[in-house]
């Protein structure tokens, strides 16, 4: 059993390696990287170095998982996802447009429980693993339903797998793709917790404005006070993100010229 994860935890890391690297060397759209955790993190010129870092490190682990019973890699690994959790409570709370880039831009949607909830499941198997007694190619031979049960798991709490399949259905990106109708977005915000711990406060139910801008779909309301309260939906996903600011009506000034921002 306590063997039964290893081969999960080398998978995960090798993907994230992959995807790390690929989204670096692919160049992308300017300042894509900057949408993207760890890379959101620190300054311009350091994203794409501390994407590579991150990788680097995955990569290591992976092959000290794979060839060797050293706790080094072991106890290495359940601190890496553990720092990752911690790294994902941060982004949600300081950039909560920002992606995990767990899996480079694949991975780019807004960091929501699902992925928090995944890097918590991949530490309590990198614990389960310490102990193991066998290096990570020798458990391959030795799968057990833990490692069904482990996948499946893992796959529920992946918006990437989600992703991956709007793209092979649409063949682009989130921001080039013709998102859902306006009413459907409002339905997906009303559904929302973010919504209806909010609802009380709305002089009314419908948005006096609406707009989108790359994958996400804004809806302005008016509170008691007089404030617009601006709703953010992500236009992917099942269960798509949902943010909320208020903008005080004292504090804000109209545009002279409204700039629309292209994908």
């Amino acid at each position: 059993m306590l063997e039964s994860q290893l081969p999960l935890l080398i998978v995960m890391l090798a993907l994230g390696t992959v995807a790390k690297v690929g989204t670096v060397t692919s160049g992308g759209e300017p300042g894509s990287l900057s949408r993207l955790g760890p890379a959101v993190l620190v300054p311009g010129r350091m994203q794409a170095p501390a994407l590579l870092v991150c990788a680097a490190a995955e990569l290591a682990l992976a092959t000290g998982l794979l060839v060797t019973t050293h706790p080094l890699f072991r106890w290495g690994t359940v601190a890496f996802f553990a720092l990752s959790t911690y790294v994902l409570l941060e982004l949600r709370r300081r950039r909560p447009d920002a992606g995990c880039g767990c899996f480079g831009e694949v991975s780019s949607a807004p960091v929501g429980l699902r992925s928090i909830g995944r890097t918590v499941v991949l530490t309590g198997m990198a614990v389960l693993s310490v102990w193991a007694p066998v290096p990570g190619w020798v458990s391959v031979f030795h799968l057990s339903w833990y490692a069904a049960a482990g996948v499946a798991l893992l796959v529920l709490l992946s918006p990437e797998v989600e992703e991956l399949i709007d793209r092979v259905r649409f063949r682009a990106p989130c921001e080039q793709r013709r998102g859902p109708a306006e009413s459907v977005t409002l339905s997906r915000l009303r559904s929302s917790g973010v919504w209806r711990a909010s609802r009380a406060e709305l002089v009314s139910a419908q948005p006096y404005d609406s707009w989108r801008e790359l994958c996400w779909r804004f809806f302005a309301f008016r509170n008691n006070d007089g404030d617009d309260v601006v709703f953010a939906v992500y236009l992917s996903g099942r269960r798509p993100a949902v943010r909320m600011a208020v903008v005080s009506a004292q504090d804000s000034e109209p545009l002279a010229e409204y700039t629309p921002v292209s994908a």
